[in-house]
């Protein structure tokens, strides 16, 4: 990913406009991402993926992303909130920039508003949060799903949410509308097979899922959040452990706040994302989940915890 100027920005979508085929607006937390695109794919998942923003708002942040015949990649203006992603194959990408971007975006505000986003998962179980951290490849996505097998729990996010700090709490709210679900989650849940066969899988074998249809209407669009699992994968670790809320933000540093999607990363982000971590960790308990057992093993270690 590349930082560039306003006028390199101008320069770049001067070139890029007759290439423009679909714009489409959404409601990703409250604020307005543009969607401007040659892809008619990225155009129908984009609209399956996040809530409808009415036209007549003006967007808050913008997402083009084209093909010019070249190699991927990625340029993002910070001051106007747009990326620019070329010749990208993969719409996982696609929605996990605008995420970054409109995060970038709610940071920028901090003072005004105390929103802040998360690279993780969250489920709620009975009006508490059980929000999961991890770096890639951690297991994130299969526990949600494991969790989300106990109709106890149900879904707020399962791969990027938002937090407001109150007083007396912290809310946490959904990101998406619907899931971009792998069809690998069978292999270690059988019982979404069948669903998931339902799914129009994209060439990288993912899709857009209706988490309704998945989760038989266990939705909620926020929760008052109560407990953190912290993943890592190591076997030179106990498999799970309480942490202080000291260890818990030595790890994020660790991780790199477990966000391979930071636009932005210089010592102002920086010191945002440590002193959020260091508040919501002081207000929470906090686990570490080593998944190096079978998945079933690791989701019993947490499943309980609320």
């Amino acid at each position: 990913m590349e930082i560039i100027s306003p006028q390199e920005k101008d320069s770049r979508l001067d070139e890029l406009a007759e290439k423009v085929y679909f714009e489409r607006k959404a409601n990703i937390h409250g604020a307005c991402v543009k969607l401007l695109t040659d892809n008619k794919s990225f155009k129908e998942e984009w609209e399956d993926n996040f809530k409808f923003m009415n036209e007549d708002i003006r967007p808050h942040a913008k997402v083009f992303t084209v093909e010019d015949g070249g190699p991927l990649r990625v340029f993002y203006e910070p001051l106007s909130k747009t990326s620019i992603i070329l010749n990208c194959d993969y719409y996982g990408w696609v929605k996990s920039i605008a995420l970054a971007t409109i995060a970038d975006f709610f940071e920028d505000y901090h003072s005004e508003h105390r929103r802040y986003s998360v690279h993780g998962s969250a489920v709620d179980c009975q009006g508490q949060a059980l929000a999961i951290i991890g770096p890639p490849g951690t297991g994130k996505t299969t526990l949600t799903y494991g969790l989300l097998l106990d109709h106890r729990y149900s879904y707020v996010s399962d791969d990027w949410f938002f937090t407001r700090i109150f007083e007396n709490g912290i809310m946490v709210y959904s990101s998406e509308k619907n899931s971009y679900i792998r069809d690998d989650i069978a292999d270690s849940w059988s019982e979404y097979k069948a669903l998931i066969a339902e799914v129009s899988l994209d060439e990288k074998k993912r899709g857009i899922a209706d988490v309704n249809r998945l989760f038989n209407g266990r939705i909620r669009e926020s929760s008052n959040l109560g407990v953190i699992v912290l993943l890592e994968r190591d076997f030179n670790h106990e498999p799970f452990r309480r942490l202080t809320s000291r260890e818990a933000l030595n790890y994020m540093k660790k991780n790199d706040f477990c966000n391979p999607h930071q636009l932005i990363r210089d010592d102002r982000k920086y010191r945002l994302r440590l002193k959020f971590f260091k508040e919501i960790f002081h207000e929470t308990e906090v686990y570490l989940l080593n998944t190096i057992e079978k998945p079933k093993e690791s989701l019993e270690r947490i499943k309980n915890i609320l």
